[in-house]
């Protein structure tokens, strides 16, 4: 009895002490919450520089950094369709400053197409933002004699198998495009996958390779300039950057639908405080007026929301996806 009440005595004399122990202890990780960003952030791009992914985050990069008030580096990690790069963050520490400029590949289409994808989509990161969708843009080289989708498809039977259609990379909306295509159409062609679109323009230029699905920030230049050829636009309605381009859905393949899309996210668990922060501020980046008007005219069409949004999107694309990749047969090269 007087040793109860002797360790009751003790543990009323010492609360104080280990109050203050635990408010030292847990201090400094609310402290760096409530101050963040108190240094650079990175966004990690999975493909080389050039292409839509890289364009976006530089764009966002430029404002966001005026806003959150710290430097903001776009670091390009390329490789397995996505995959070093994906997996780079979410093996990162939840900070706030390693993020992901997500991608349809990443996310929904990878880990249905890799066996041994080093990272788990639904469990490894944290949505912060979606950010823009863009329709990929169907283009030839100029010695293909076709000019619309019925004469492509025709010109794709007569010759089985010798058409190829180049990508960014296995797994990327480049690649599983060229993947409904073959599926809809009924035709037989061959996947050239290249490390970064970069790479497959000279060669489709060159006439090395027949086709591309090309994201439409990176196709419509070079089809301006009449490098290449334009077909048709990979969305169900047409893209107010080149309203002239029909779609493939209203050229023959009724309900043909593949865009691609972009999103801000970081590793899993990542402190509520800095997602709140980083959901705020890149949704007022993006809904400004020169922003917008700016990346429309890559064929960039933003839209904003909150990270369950975004989450909610990525359950639907990844069913989606997941369907596309089953029918298709398509395997990671």
């Amino acid at each position: 009895m007087l040793h109860a009440l002797f360790n009751q005595s003790l543990l009323r004399k010492h609360r104080h002490v280990f109050i203050f122990s635990l408010c030292l202890l847990f201090a400094p990780v609310g402290q760096a919450q409530s101050n963040w960003p108190s240094q650079p952030i990175h966004i990690i791009v999975t493909f080389t520089p050039g292409g839509a992914p890289d364009t976006l985050a530089r764009i966002l990069s430029e404002k966001l950094q005026t806003t959150l008030g710290v430097p903001i580096t776009v670091d390009n990690k390329p490789g397995a369709g996505g995959n070093i790069g994906a997996d780079f963050v979410a093996k990162s520490k939840p900070d706030g400053y390693t993020l992901l400029l997500g991608t349809v590949g990443t996310q929904t289409i990878n880990p249905f197409l890799y066996q041994n994808i080093p990272y788990n989509a639904d469990k490894d990161f944290t949505p912060i933002s979606f950010l823009a969708a863009t329709p990929n843009l169907l283009v030839v080289n100029n010695q293909v004699p076709a000019k619309n989708i019925s004469e492509l498809i025709g010109y794709a039977k007569s010759k089985p198998g010798e058409l190829t259609f180049g990508s960014s990379g296995s797994g990327t909306s480049i690649h599983l495009s060229g993947e409904l295509f073959k599926v809809m159409a009924g035709v037989d062609m061959t996947h050239i996958p290249y490390k970064g679109r970069a790479s497959s323009i000279p060669d489709l230029i060159g006439g090395r390779i027949t086709m591309i699905f090309d994201n439409m920030p990176s196709a419509l230049p070079l089809v301006k300039e009449g490098n290449i050829r334009a077909i048709a636009v990979t969305s169900l309605k047409r893209s107010p950057a080149a309203p002239e381009i029909p779609t493939i859905s209203e050229s023959g393949l009724e309900g043909f639908n593949a865009t691609s899309w972009f999103a801000l996210l970081g590793p899993a668990n990542l402190p509520k405080v800095i997602l709140d922060k980083l959901n705020v501020e890149t949704n007022r980046v993006l809904d400004t007026p020169e922003i917008k008007e700016r990346l429309l005219k890559l064929g960039l069409e933003t839209n904003t929301g909150t990270p369950d949004q975004l989450n909610s999107f990525i359950k639907e694309e990844s069913k989606k996806w997941s369907e596309v990749v089953k029918k298709s047969g398509a395997k990671a090269d």
